[in-house]
């Protein structure tokens, strides 16, 4: 046993009371003792007071040990009620001996104070366990030293209150350790945790590493207190230090232990070096193309920077020797102290030099570290040749395949790698494998920036390179060449209704039709979305460009089983010769994007070579066509909503679907800017149909959610209602939707409605057939009459706005809109003022009988949720009306 626990002195006190014995090793500081169970010591008699005493570690003077002192009373100074005995004697306090017998108010609870020494810990345990402690120590004949544990003067013991000031101060219960020593560096004070912590201080004197250099330090000190660090042993302390000019004295207190402060300094400074080498070498992995070259130069700064005496790289070999996977060394360093041992590491089997278990836990993904001696015997005796005697191996991986390891070695100490620096090395590690794979890397990278990831054809940017290459070719040779510009027609209703996989699937299959079509050497690429770009050399006659653009609209004709779905797809395609009005890549593409509008507008499905006059339309306005194209595809537009109501109940009738478009670039765009464009180019037939859907769905919303029955109506323009599929797309939204045919209301112009008349009333009335309600739009705007219109199956009809505004202001048109009610009323229909704007107009309009109405009096054209709103408003739903 180590002779300072021989000559530790223990402290321990055995309590009886009424109920129970207990013994208690005494190793704080303070303790209270009595009858109230917060007590540290709880004495169950009738006769203790609540808090009956206190018991005090106290040191001894001019030694390291400490005894403990018995007071009566509380922590504020009351004694108790029946007092305290010690050896039978009444006392108010009592520096403890061994052997001393406490009687705490009367006999029914009683302590025995012990302080032993030359015991070990197991000793002490049973010392502690013991029935009768005095019959163990005579068994054992161990010496019991009867302490005096304080000097005080025999007279004040028990009367001095100043003395217990100081045993209930602050430096004997603080557990930092306290030091005061004078200017020749002799101890004058210890408290109880210094002498804890710092045994064997007043012998070593200014030798101790808390005391030495400190009178120096003082003396030549300008700052007054201080701070210092100080090492005992392997930890670390911050030191406090403050001279008393008035005592000549030296008080020091140890504010905290730092060693695992400084420890993790230590190791983040270790860190901050590995990574700085690890960025050092992962740079040269990268800059140095020859992948041997940079091997080498990332060990060698990795190697100095860990301070090891070997930095290996291992690699795997599967195929070197037959059922067997071997290792080879692919590189080494070591510092100038170390040998190499390359040679010894070729073709090493795992099997056969008994590394099964580094494959194991390398393959597994998991590192191998420690000092050589905790490793199994095979791998000991296979790195003692090297004089190894600690290792940090990691993994090395490419796509999740073990592919050999990365080693470092210690050869002159045994070191324990810390987890930070494991992690560091980590990245090591991924970046060797990843400077391995490079060239792979590269060429995938490439690759992929180059071609389209969907069907794997050459994207934008190879399909720029490969013209800039083809025109000066084509110049130098004397042949011309073509750009096309293919487009797929009505894609995105596949896309809308199918979904964008089975939609993804099918522009594989396109393309790959279209690129059969091809000559060789022809190049299609993907441009975005459903458009193509195709490059053909070598062109010498228009037929053959002709040829081959038919042979790919043909190509798209058969249909495309896909999923258990038949879809048909066609195309549009725009074609720009290289010549003196497309003199460069960049207008060659510009001027097919160009044909391929003019295709599109031609009816699609059909292919068109650019010509100069083409460009006779404004820039801005091609501009302005393309945007339009893609607004519906982007979600620009937007559908709004403008209540119709009721002038006597003031009730929302119904709602007008209203199209809106707002652009990123040009903001919010007027329905009279871009219906026009929309209709002279066509596309107010995919932009119609797709209003005329939302409508629907928006008004069986309101239903399902228990909003009464309300009309929606959606305008026509004049190529949408001309279309010949329009009843079929109608009958097909409203099954597809769910809304009930009623619900619907369609409205035309009276332009439209009289420009074919027979065409008109055959449209008509298959949907009015169908249940769907009609109304006449902006009435009296056109050169018709209701003598003629009442042929036509009409449920509405709608006032141009232009007469509203006049209303109050022109006596004829009061009497035009007056007639017009008059006669609509007559013909059974409903009557339904637009633009209403001020008070004044909705008097006018119900004098004469008209039923409703819309305009910004009431409401402006509202988004869906403000619509809905307004709606549960109106009508009370969820208000308790």
């Amino acid at each position: 046993m180590p002779v300072n626990e021989r000559k530790k002195i223990r402290h321990l006190l055995v309590v009886k009371d009424l109920e129970r014995k207990q013994t208690i090793p005494l190793q704080e500081a303070t303790y209270s003792l009595g009858r109230h169970r917060k007590n540290s010591i709880v004495l169950n008699s009738p006769l203790v007071s609540r808090q009956h005493a206190i018991l005090l570690r106290v040191t001894i003077p001019e030694t390291d040990q400490c005894s403990f002192r018995i007071i009566d009373g509380n922590f504020s100074g009351r004694g108790s009620s029946n007092g305290l005995l010690v050896n039978g004697s009444k006392c108010f306090s009592h520096n403890l001996k061994h052997g001393d017998i406490i009687t705490f108010g009367d006999y029914q609870a009683q302590a025995k104070y012990y302080a032993v020494s030359n015991l070990c810990e197991a000793e002490f345990q049973a010392f502690c366990q013991a029935e009768d402690p005095s019959h163990f120590l005579t068994e054992q004949t161990n010496s019991i030293g009867n302490l005096q544990t304080l000097v005080l003067n025999p007279d004040s013991e028990g009367s001095n209150d100043t003395a217990l000031a100081r045993l209930a101060s602050f430096p004997e219960l603080i557990p930092n350790p306290i030091i005061e020593l004078d200017l020749r560096g002799k101890v004058t004070y210890l408290n109880p945790a210094a002498s804890v912590e710092f045994p064997g201080i007043r012998q070593m004197g200014k030798d101790h590493p808390t005391i030495k250099g400190l009178i120096t330090l003082v003396v030549n000190n300008q700052e007054n207190p201080f701070l210092r660090e100080i090492q005992v042993g392997e930890k670390y302390f911050e030191q406090s230090v403050h001279f008393l000019p008035e005592s000549y004295l030296i008080r020091t207190f140890i504010a905290r232990d730092i060693t695992a402060q400084k420890q993790a300094e230590a190791e983040l400074k270790q860190r901050d070096r590995l990574l700085q080498a690890v960025a050092e070498a992962v740079n040269y992995l990268l800059v140095e193309m020859n992948y041997e070259i940079a091997i080498e130069k990332a060990l060698a700064v990795l190697g100095e920077a860990a301070n090891v005496d070997r930095v290996y790289l291992f690699t795997n070999d599967i195929n070197a020797v037959p059922g067997k996977i071997v290792v080879n060394l692919k590189c080494e360093w070591t510092n100038q102290k170390t040998p190499s041992t390359f040679n010894q590491w070729h073709n090493q089997s795992y099997q056969s030099t008994g590394l099964e278990r580094w494959y194991n836990v390398l393959s597994g993904g998991e590192p191998i570290k420690g000092l050589i001696t905790k490793l199994p015997p095979s791998e000991q005796e296979l790195l003692s040749s090297d004089k190894i005697q600690s290792l940090l191996l990691l993994p090395l991986r490419l796509e999740e395949n073990f592919w050999g390891f990365l080693g470092l070695a210690d050869c002159s100490t045994e070191r324990l790698w810390s987890n930070h620096e494991e992690s560091t090395l980590l990245t090591m590690a991924a970046s060797i494998s990843a400077a391995w794979q490079r060239q792979q890397v590269e060429e995938k990278i490439r690759f992929q920036a180059l071609h389209d990831v969907l069907t794997g054809l050459p994207n934008r940017l190879l399909f720029n390179e490969m013209l800039d290459i083809a025109l000066p070719n084509s110049l130098r040779n004397g042949e011309s060449l073509v750009v096309m510009f293919l487009d797929l027609d009505r894609f995105k209703v596949i896309n809308d209704t199918l979904g964008h996989t089975l939609g993804d699937r099918l522009l594989q299959a396109v393309a790959q039709r279209v690129k059969d079509s091809l000559r060789s050497g022809d190049t299609i690429a993907r441009w975005g979305g459903d458009e193509f770009t195709i490059l053909l050399p070598r062109m010498t006659y228009l037929e053959e460009i002709c040829q081959i653009a038919q042979r790919i609209l043909v190509s798209l004709e058969n249909v495309f089983h896909l999923d258990g779905h038949e879809l048909y797809v066609s195309a549009s395609i725009g074609i720009a010769l290289f010549d003196e009005h497309s003199p460069d890549g960049e207008t060659l593409i510009k001027h097919a994007d160009t044909a391929l509008y003019y295709a599109k507008d031609k009816g699609r499905n059909n292919y068109q070579f650019y010509t100069t006059s083409l460009n006779t339309k404004n820039p801005e306005l091609l501009t302005f066509e393309k945007s339009l194209r893609y607004a519906l595809e982007r979600k620009e537009l937007t559908v709004h909503y403008q209540p119709r109501v009721n002038i006597k109940t003031r009730k929302i009738t119904g709602m007008e679907a209203l199209l809106r478009w707002h652009h990123p670039d040009m903001g919010v765009i007027a329905p009279s800017v871009f219906i026009p464009i929309a209709e002279e180019t066509g596309l107010i037939i995919p932009i119609g149909e797709w209003v005329l859907r939302t409508a629907c769905i928006q008004n069986q919303i309101w239903q399902t959610a228990g909003l009464p029955p309300l009309t929606i109506a959606v305008n026509l323009s004049p190529k949408q209602f001309r279309q010949p599929k329009l009843v079929n797309i109608v009958a097909n939204i409203l099954e597809q939707t769910g809304l009930k045919p009623e619900l619907l209301e369609l409205e035309i112009t009276e332009t439209i409605a009289i420009e074919d008349l027979d065409f008109t009333t055959n449209v008509l009335q298959h949907l009015a057939d169908m249940g769907v309600h009609l109304s006449i739009d902006d009435f009296g705007t056109g050169h018709s009459s209701l003598s003629r219109l009442q042929l036509l199956p009409f449920h509405n009809l709608k006032i141009d706005q232009s007469f509203i505004r006049q209303l109050t202001k022109d006596v004829k048109v009061a009497h035009i809109v007056q007639a017009i009610v008059s006669l609509g009323r007559s013909l059974g229909l409903r009557l339904t003022a637009e633009g209403v704007e001020n008070q004044e107009e909705l008097d006018f309009l119900a004098s004469i009988d008209c039923e409703d109405v819309q305009g910004f009096l009431f409401y402006k054209a509202l988004s869906a949720e403000k619509a809905t709103e307004i709606l549960e408003v109106n009508w009370g739903v969820g208000s308790g009306e």
